[in-house]
């Protein structure tokens, strides 16, 4: 009962302030002019007397006031700002709609229908529901529901509306576009080059709407504001009503778009902008000095800055007074053009997501070794000591995640290291961190015990494949399944080959430049592979932090090696590389994996985990699949070549692994395109890496 006695308040004390704001401009109506246009049908019953328009001055003052006195209405009634700037706006809207088509049809005594579809064009009725829908969304009361879909929502009524200009200013199938109508025609030339610009300028803008961006929130509402007053006051009704919509649930919804830009962009745009126009008046006055001839007067520094100001602003588009020929069609186009593309690279790098800067102090890389040390039980884990990661660190430094950003999107190394009570805190922090500065999240190699955690915050897992990992314990060469690799070892040890592990500190300058002469070789001209599963570099882990085991040929002389990264933690070795010669016999590898077993036995060591199959379910003989799997499949085996999925898969099978399923983690599933581009950006199977 109480909620229906303020409901009915509120309304009651809405209409009378709504119509006594249409007698106040009646009483304040001045009796002398004042400067600036004035509002066309303001009073409609005074039509008779040829005294119906009221200045701007006063309509807005009159209108803001009592939009400011509905605005408190509503925040009174404890209505939510949406509900309320779309309830104001409709409000006042259908008043002054009504009371005006009633005047209209009891002063010029015409049909109903006429009268009504006359009022429809008055801007007088636009502007006082726009006044009223802006109060109502800047005074409303602002309610948190969680996880809004406002900017998704907003973003794509924004791009719409870009995608509709940019469509008109390409295809235009009319005598005017849709920006041509939005100005006064004065400047319709200069609407007409811009129609597309701000069309795509919308897009933009939408884009950043979608992720929350304050930034492209601040653009998306200048520019339907802009495009809303400007249909107001060249009379298109649905066009005006369509873009004050969007420009009122816009700021309506503001609380949505909390996310800064990159604060380190804003001294890079003032230099970038001042060399863009230094730039532009260089070439207006090196072009107007070329072609002197053509201009009425002689070529002076303030002559070259005054037409190139007005070029740029667009003001010379039909043409200058002071030039001639076809060097006055084209110059004030090219200026205008410049322009428009250096603008478009200024607003780009506003809007942009923030920059990422790869950096790893010493104090952090010292710290995140101690962590790994201590809490990296995974098998991965070692690898986040990358010298090409950075790292997110929880608040107490007890934990931490490695990261690199390639193309917008945070690819996040393994799961998070340190002690169990600090990972949900720091996953969260990590992904408002990575949402603050519009970076997409992914995972990859997240291990199947962290998934009920990263849903937690909404994220969703896919399969990715398959670590291969022998229990030391276990492991024989005893018995026929594994007679292939039992040959392959028997082979070796006849042939005279021998082993030896040891750890980087161990070795001296001639075995390491004839270990890394080793790996060059095998290389060849490929460049390093890998970011989740291997190390950067072979002596980037040093100490007891790996080894290197060495197969020797029967002269002693070292023909390739594993290297493997140790995990203390995780009791366990990670094998990052295999680089041997090609002239090595086969099954060179496998027999050293098995002496890597045999001596992790003796060291204590419980497992060894091999190399990560890819897709490993998919791929596996026999594997029973549905119909899309299949297809899978054999994409999957298309790419063979490229990347050696199936040949990993049968290496690893040898060993009778323990099978151990990886995930990669994403925020959306529509993600997964970009996060696979820039994954494999990262492991160096494509172009840009996002290293800097």
């Amino acid at each position: 009962m109480r909620r229906a006695a303020v409901t009915v308040t509120a309304l009651v004390a809405g209409l009378a302030v709504t119509i006594a704001a249409t007698g106040w401009l009646y009483v304040v109506q001045p009796r002398h002019a004042l400067p600036g246009p004035a509002i066309g049908d303001s009073l409609p019953l005074d039509e008779l007397s040829r005294r119906s328009a009221v200045p701007l001055l006063v309509f807005v003052a009159v209108w803001a006031v009592a939009a400011l006195l509905l605005g408190l209405i509503a925040r009174a009634a404890r209505i939510e700002r949406l509900t309320a700037a779309l309830l104001l706006a409709a409000g006042v809207g259908a008043w002054s709609y009504l009371t005006a088509g009633v005047s209209i049809l009891v002063v010029r005594q015409i049909p109903a229908h006429d009268a009504f579809h006359v009022a429809a064009q008055i801007r007088a009725d636009y502007v006082p529901a726009l006044l009223a829908g802006l109060a109502g969304a800047l005074l409303g009361v602002s309610r948190g529901n969680g996880r809004s879909r406002a900017p998704l929502l907003l973003s794509v009524a924004v791009a719409a509306a870009g995608a509709l200009g940019v469509l008109d200013g390409i295809l235009p199938s009319h005598g005017q576009s849709l920006l041509q109508t939005l100005a006064p025609g004065a400047v319709h030339p200069l609407t007409n080059a811009l129609v597309a610009p701000l069309g795509l300028a919308l897009i933009l803008a939408a884009r950043g709407l979608a992720r929350g961006r304050r930034r492209a929130w601040q653009l998306a509402v200048a520019l339907v504001a802009t495009a809303a007053a400007l249909h107001v006051f060249e009379g298109y009704p649905a066009s005006a009503v369509v873009t004050a919509l969007i420009t009122l649930c816009l700021v309506a919804r503001r609380r949505d778009f909390e996310h800064p830009g990159d604060p380190a962009v804003r001294p890079r745009l003032v230099l970038r902008a001042a060399l863009l126009a230094a730039v532009i008046y260089v070439y207006g006055a090196a072009a107007l000095w070329v072609n002197r001839l053509m201009a009425d007067q002689p070529f002076s520094p303030r002559f070259s800055l005054n037409e190139t100001s007005r070029a740029l602003v667009g003001l010379n588009l039909r043409g200058s007074a002071h030039l001639t020929g076809d060097f006055g069609a084209w110059f004030p186009v090219s200026v205008l053009l410049l322009g428009i593309a250096a603008a478009g690279w200024l607003l780009v790098s506003w809007v942009a997501p923030w920059r990422y800067l790869h950096r790893q102090e010493v104090e952090e890389r010292a710290l995140a070794r101690a962590l790994v040390q201590v809490w990296g039980a995974d098998t991965l884990a070692p690898f986040v000591l990358r010298a090409d990661k950075s790292y997110f660190f929880s608040e107490d430094e007890r934990a931490f995640v490695a990261y690199r950003v390639v193309g917008g999107v945070a690819i996040v190394s393994g799961d998070p290291v340190g002690p169990p009570a600090e990972l949900d805190a720091l996953v969260g922090r990590f992904i408002a961190f990575a949402r603050e500065r519009d970076w997409r999240v992914a995972i990859l190699g997240a291990s199947e015990g962290f998934l009920d955690l990263y849903r937690g915050y909404g994220l969703f897992a896919l399969y990715h494949g398959d670590e291969a990992v022998v229990e030391v314990a276990s492991f024989s060469l005893e018995g026929r399944p594994i007679r292939k690799v039992r040959q392959s070892v028997h082979r070796l040890q006849s042939a005279g080959y021998t082993a030896e592990v040891l750890h980087p500190k161990a070795i001296g300058p001639a075995l390491r430049a004839e270990l890394e002469a080793i790996a060059t070789e095998w290389r060849g001209t490929e460049p390093e592979r890998g970011f989740v599963m291997a190390l950067d570099a072979f002596f980037r882990l040093e100490d007891e932090d790996a080894v290197f085991a060495i197969g020797r040929d029967a002269d002693g002389r070292p023909r390739g090696f594993l290297h493997f990264a140790v995990s203390p933690a995780g009791s366990a070795l990670s094998l990052s590389a295999m680089p041997r010669h090609r002239t090595t016999p086969n099954g060179f590898n496998e027999w050293l994996v098995c002496e890597t077993v045999a001596w992790a036995r003796t060291r204590g060591f419980e497992k060894v985990s091999l190399n990560f199959a890819p897709f490993a379910a998919l791929l596996a003989p026999g594997a029973e699949l549905s119909g899309l799997q299949k297809v899978e499949r054999q994409a999957l085996l298309a790419l063979k070549g490229r990347f050696q999925l199936d040949n990993l898969l049968a290496f690893n099978r040898k060993f009778f692994p323990r099978w151990q399923r990886r995930f990669v983690v994403v925020e959306r599933r529509r993600d997964l395109p970009r996060v696979g581009i820039a994954a494999l950006a990262a492991e160096s199977y494509l172009p840009f890496t996002g290293k800097r």
